[in-house]
């Protein structure tokens, strides 16, 4: 299946604003488009282009750098929601003194952010974007589709039973798989693979955002038999764990086994954030 020429070379205008705008004011919304965007582009120039230039990887190598330095602030920002959004009758004392917790470590990572996207980096991003956009031809790249497929390849034989890691493969797996499958010339197919990814990369994100503000809220408050706010992080993050796993079971057709540590731990297994992306060639 042809890529989506028009989509595609969109994404190189798109990236350059939202360069900018981080630059000015790390906001919640252009710290997640910088963040898709830098990932769209690396599916886009990594995976569907035939060939990566030398001037393609040192643009891939800046973003990849500055997205991990995004990826600290944006995770701040979800934590910082998903605990608003939670109603705990016990200690809301601690809950707002965790709040504000969050948001002093938020600005702590946005100094560092903005230190990092300085004038002279924003102008070599764009300058190396131009040449990218310049160079891209859109007739010679991979059937996005078939690259997607090739992507979720190991999901259908992954180990069990599940843990938290195998989860975050299947989570970073889910979403390159959709980001290359939305490049893909609009057709049904595309639209029910691309329905499909985006549903275990929902389940298994809104998983790992409550996994990850578990950690921190254990690590600010106390283990969970210390402190009623740690104990419900914990519960909701198990029943987030569980419907993932149940996503997975009818995505893949079989029921799922559950690590016995995964299902019964009182503290959850740390899992580390992972920006390690293999590139994943197809011979043309």
């Amino acid at each position: 299946m042809p890529i989506a020429a028009k989509y595609s070379h969109a994404i190189f205008q798109k990236l350059e604003r939202d360069v900018i705008k981080l630059s000015s004011k790390p906001q919640a919304k252009s710290v997640h488009r910088f963040r898709t965007g830098t990932r769209r582009l690396q599916i886009l120039l990594g995976e569907l282009s035939p060939k990566v230039s030398s001037s393609e990887r040192k643009l891939l190598k800046l973003l990849s750098r500055i997205r991990k330095r995004a990826g600290k602030v944006r995770d701040l920002d979800v934590q910082s929601a998903a605990l608003r959004s939670l109603k705990v009758p016990q200690e809301p004392r601690r809950k707002t003194q965790l709040i504000n917790h969050l948001i002093v470590l938020r600005d702590e990572q946005e100094k560092k952010l903005r230190k990092a996207v300085d004038a002279d980096t924003v102008r070599e991003i764009q300058k190396r974007l131009k040449r990218a956009a310049e160079r891209f031809n859109p007739e010679a790249c991979h059937d996005p589709l078939a690259v997607a497929k090739a992507m979720l390849k190991p999901l259908e034989r992954a180990a069990s039973p599940l843990t938290e890691p195998i989860l975050h493969e299947y989570r970073i797996l889910s979403k390159r798989a959709r980001y290359a499958a939305e490049f893909a010339t609009p057709s049904n197919e595309a639209n029910r693979s691309i329905a499909e990814m985006r549903r275990i990369q929902d389940a298994l994100g809104d998983w790992h955002d409550w996994l990850i503000l578990t950690q921190t809220a254990i690590k600010y408050l106390g283990e969970v038999r210390e402190s009623p706010l740690a104990a419900e992080l914990h519960n909701v993050t198990g029943a987030k764990f569980r419907h993932a796993v149940a996503v997975l079971s009818q995505t893949r057709g079989k029921p799922e086994t559950v690590s016995p540590r995964a299902a019964k731990s009182p503290v959850p297994v740390p899992v580390a954030p992972s920006d390690r992306e293999q590139p994943l060639r197809l011979t043309s």
